[in-house]
Parts: structure tokens; C-alpha cells; sequence
């Protein structure tokens, strides 16, 4: 059984004149991914590794969720194809993982993650949202044979908001 977990970046600013792998999070953006990270960690999966896109916003929002969890930078992996949009790239990536990694967990960017949330889950989602976390559960043994699994859970940050 191979377990797919995907967090989509926080919410990022515009403000500052920087390429878009450079932007970083808003406050909000780091306030989500503290909700969303600490929410996770209630959950007790044991992940076997972290990937994340290199854009700054992704790696920001990783470095908070997974302090949250008390996981290790050891087993970070920064992936040049996550930084990618449409989804081909991700799916790529994820059915060339390490078949001795059950759990992983992705740091990117949509439209990739709502693509792949809803051509790989079992759940319509109009949107992942930013900081937003999509659990993705498979039957089969192999990364590289996984298409159909069943979406297990999400946790968006709206969910845990106290206004």
C-alpha cells in the first residue's frame, strides 16, 4: 500500500520584485501552514521521506509543516520537477519513487495538485487550496503502477480558522 500526501504551498506574496522561484510567503501563508502542519501531526503517519519544489514558498511552507511533525531536514529532498504546474512533471516524479518509500510527502504548486488530486483520488476537489493538504491512499504495492487510490482525507486551513 503506497500513501500519497500533497500540501500545496501557502499563500504567497506578490509585493516584492523577485522571480516567481523566489517569492515568499505572506503572514497568512505561514500562519496555514502551522494550522494545516499541526493538524497533521494529530494524524500519526509515519512518512518515509519529504520532497519540495524549490520554489521558496513550497520550501518555506515544508520547513514549517514538517517542524510541526518533528520530522527530520535529513530526509527533505528538494526536486527540480516539482516546481511544475500542470501535473505531468509531479506524476512523473511520483511513479518513479523509491517503491521502499510507502508515505511521502509533496510540497508544490496547483493547478499540479488539484490535477492530480482528482485524476488520482476518488474525491472531486474544485481547488486545493494554499497550505492545503490532500491524503491520497493506494492498494498497490509499486509506485510506478499506482492510477486510481482513494482520497483518505484533506485538511484545508478554512477548516481550522477560529475568526
Amino acid at each position: 500500500m503506497k500513501d500519497l500526501l500533497l500540501m500545496r504551498h501557502g499563500k504567497s506574496s506578490w509585493e516584492l520584485n523577485v522571480s516567481d522561484l523566489d517569492r515568499p510567503l505572506q503572514q497568512r501563508g505561514i500562519s496555514d501552514a502551522h494550522l494545516v502542519g499541526a493538524e497533521l501531526a494529530t494524524k500519526n503517519i509515519r512518512i518515509d521521506q519529504v520532497f519540495s519544489s524549490p520554489a521558496n514558498r513550497a520550501l518555506h511552507t515544508a520547513m514549517i509543516c514538517i517542524r510541526q511533525l518533528d520530522y527530520g531536514l535529513k530526509n527533505v529532498a528538494i526536486i527540480s520537477d516539482l516546481y511544475d504546474f500542470s501535473g505531468e512533471k509531479v506524476v512523473d516524479f511520483i511513479r518513479n519513487t523509491n517503491d521502499d518509500l510507502d508515505t511521502v510527502l509533496i510540497f508544490g504548486h496547483n493547478h499540479a495538485f488539484t490535477y492530480i488530486a482528482n485524476a488520482m483520488g476518488n474525491k472531486y476537489i474544485d481547488n486545493v487550496p494554499t497550505s492545503g493538504l490532500v491524503h491520497i491512499q493506494f492498494k498497490e504495492s509499486s509506485w510506478s503502477s499506482v492510477t486510481q487510490g482513494s482520497t483518505i482525507q484533506t485538511i484545508f486551513p478554512k477548516e481550522f480558522k477560529t475568526w
